[in-house]
């Protein structure tokens, strides 16, 4: 691309008719900036307005449609905030009658009677037929002209807008002007940036054809071969990307791990109890990377108690053998202090010394953290990301283990891992991740999976109920503590609100402690606790002390407790399906039976039913996780700001799954060809240019 049209794609937009600086700056608001933005600022939907229906042929449900008439008469009716606009429209052949209750004044000035306009929109059946907030266009035609409407119209792209644009008179049809001027100019040319084989063996337009008729074509057919062509683009340059930096990586040498010692082979052996047939294959995969001189960088995904964090050790005890240090960093305090005791515990007897340091350590606890950190007496580090902090240095980091992995950004992640040189990384998640969301966000890493539970476990039960049986529940709650168990209960805020009707867990704590639950012993947790607080909550219910434990989802990850077997989630629609799942994973840890029920809020829509259904259908998390993609899709998943995926214009991976597939393979395979790029410099430009952007949207 030459620079020339770099420069003109970076142009802010005050130069195009109609845009000053005070729409400039409300463009700029709106994230459109310059003329790159304003044309990657693609369509959401399209009118086609190239076929024209009579109104006599209207029929119900026959979808959006394009009618043209002259308005017979129009104006405003009803009252004060009730206004609406009303306008007959007839074609000859009947009356249409369109209706606006917003934004009426605008319409008002818009419309008079005699006008001949193309209306589009999707009619229903109310005192005849009626299109409510039509888009129209107003239509030159002969003062006698009475006969039946001609329009020979266009595919209208409607751009997506804020009620600040909207304001200040950029509404769809202002964002398409300013496109249409934009295209019009001569500066403005695409570049071929894909092989020529593969365009051709695809059968994709041009980039520059795609690029115009994204926003103007003749046809719906155009449209869908423009965002074709663009869609594959943004999906295979992802791809590209992970398949050099998979490339890359293969030809880094590292510092492989030689010495195994006596550590793992003496952990396993004191283990109370055997591996999984899935643990042990996934720690020898892991060990394999170690010992190689290729730099490890493994996901290892493992559903809820699977028991990923044996299998952590086992590789922190491989690093430890080879006189070098581990790491492992966990999103929240309460996990970091779970993971030390139950290293410390598993190592104290093989003589490894470990550390912990979090960000409530303070004063002497926390210099006395970072010199042991430093000096190499510490030879594994436990941590939140306090650990990426400038002030702590290791001696010798040679394995990075992060834990819940998406609950880190992609700028904490490379922070650690920077704390070496040339490290092993093994990344993990208790959220099982569909496998359209694993190459698309972890494609240049390897990939582990625990697939098996420990041997004595039960599936947990899992019921929802409406919020009216919630007495019943409780009752029920009541004669299981009787019997000795230890329950939770999960209420989503901490205070309560006015402007939610939520059920409140300092609300519920106060009212079950004085009521139904006096003669238990019952604790409160949730985030805004200090961390001595939370510990010292958390160690009373683990050593069963308390007998219930009202929380937030604060416990949502990494509370080990297996004498807990009944979970009770208030306002459980409230919550994500993936949350729903980690939630109920912290009961059915041991052998006994365990519950999960989920209390559904009076205002159940028909998503939050399908939540519910679904906890209550299965426990394979895969299956929840491939529910939890479709229904909130790929940009939510996670967040797009954790999860490091490129923030995509057109493209979506659950939607386009098998133009990802096809895209995934194309890239891997030409990559293969050219693990350079050096036959194809444009695409390599195009791509570095493309990999800083994504960066830095996600640093943002």
């Amino acid at each position: 691309m030459s620079d020339s049209h770099d420069s003109f794609l970076a142009d802010r937009l005050v130069w195009i008719p109609g845009v000053g600086p005070r729409k400039a700056e409300v463009l700029a608001g709106a994230g459109l900036c310059s003329v790159r933005d304003m044309l990657e600022h693609f369509p959401r939907r399209y009118l086609d307005r190239t076929s024209v229906t009579r109104i006599r042929e209207i029929e119900e449900g026959c979808g959006e449609i394009t009618v043209v008439g002259r308005i017979t008469r129009c104006g405003l009716k009803g009252y004060s905030r009730r206004q609406r606009f009303e306008a007959e429209l007839s074609d000859g052949t009947g009356t249409l009658n369109l209706v606006w209750f917003r934004r009426t004044s605008w319409v008002r000035k818009a419309l008079e009677t005699g006008d001949v306009i193309a209306a589009s929109g999707a009619p229903r059946v109310y005192r005849g037929w009626q299109m409510q907030h039509p888009a129209f266009e107003k239509l030159l035609v002969d003062e006698d002209d009475t006969g039946s409407f001609e329009y020979n119209g266009q595919v209208v792209p409607i751009y997506p807008g804020t009620e600040e644009l909207r304001k200040a008179w950029l509404d769809s049809r202002a964002l398409q002007r300013i496109v249409s001027h934009i295209l019009k100019d001569a500066r403005l040319c695409f570049p071929e940036i894909l092989p020529p084989d593969l365009v051709a063996r695809l059968a994709l337009v041009s980039h520059d054809r795609a690029m115009r008729e994204v926003h103007i074509a003749e046809s719906l057919e155009a449209v869908g071969l423009a965002r074709r062509r663009l869609i594959f683009q943004e999906l295979f340059l992802l791809q590209l990307m992970l398949a050099l930096r998979h490339t890359e990586r293969d030809e880094r040498s590292g510092r492989p791990f030689g010495s195994e010692g006596d550590l793992l082979p003496r952990l396993l052996q004191d283990l109370p109890w055997p591996l999984t047939g899935a643990q042990q294959r996934v720690i020898d995969e892991i060990l394999g990377d170690m010992r190689s001189p290729r730099p490890m960088n493994r996901l290892l995904q493992g559903d809820v108690g699977s028991g990923k964090t044996v299998v952590a050790l086992a590789a922190l005890l491989t690093a430890v053998s080879d006189g070098r240090q581990g790491a492992i960093m966990a999103p929240t305090e309460i996990l970091a202090e779970q993971h030390f005791r139950n290293i410390d515990a598993l190592c104290a007897p093989l003589g490894v010394r470990v550390t912990l340091l979090t960000g409530s350590r303070k004063g002497a606890k926390r210099q006395k953290a970072l010199q042991e950190i430093a000096g190499g007496w510490t030879q594994i580090a436990v941590g939140t990301h306090a650990l990426i902090q400038e002030s702590v240095d290791f001696q010798d980091l040679g394995l990075v283990v992060i834990d819940e992995q998406h609950r880190f950004g992609v700028m904490q992640r490379a922070s650690l891992r920077r704390k070496g040189e040339d490290l092993d990384t093994l990344v993990m998640t208790a959220t099982p991740i569909p496998r359209t969301l694993a190459i698309t966000a972890y494609g240049d890493m390897d990939l582990s999976l625990l697939d098996e539970l420990p041997p004595g476990r039960k599936p947990v039960r899992t019921e929802w109920r409406p919020e009216s049986k919630r007495g019943a529940i409780l009752e029920w709650l009541r004669e299981q503590v009787l019997e000795g168990a230890q329950a939770y209960l999960v209420y989503p805020l901490v205070e309560e609100s006015e402007k939610l009707d939520l059920r409140a867990a300092e609300e519920a704590y106060e009212e079950l402690r004085g009521g139904l639950l006096a003669e238990f012993d019952i604790g409160l947790l949730h985030g805004r606790m200090k961390a001595p607080e939370k510990d010292a909550v958390m160690q009373s219910f683990l050593k069963g002390e308390i007998q219930v434990l009202v929380s937030t989802t604060v416990i949502e990850v990494g509370v080990d407790n297996p004498r807990a077997t009944v979970m009770i989630v208030d306002h459980a629609e409230r919550f994500g399906l993936s949350q729903l799942h980690q939630l109920r994973g912290r009961v059915g840890r041991g052998s006994d039976r365990s519950w999960c029920i989920l209390i559904a809020g009076r205002e159940l829509s028909a998503e939050g039913r399908e939540r519910l259904e679904t906890m209550a259908r299965t426990t394979d998390g895969f299956e929840i996780a491939e529910t939890d993609l479709r229904m909130r899709g790929s940009g939510d998943f996670f967040g797009v700001r954790q999860s490091g995926v490129p923030l995509f214009k057109l493209a979506d991976i659950v939607r386009d799954r098998e133009t990802l597939l096809l895209a995934r393979d194309e890239a891997f395979r030409l990559v293969e060809e050219d693990p350079r790029l050096q036959k194809h410099p444009l695409l390599r430009s195009w791509i570095d240019r493309y990999l800083d952007e994504a960066l830095q949207r996600v640093a943002d």
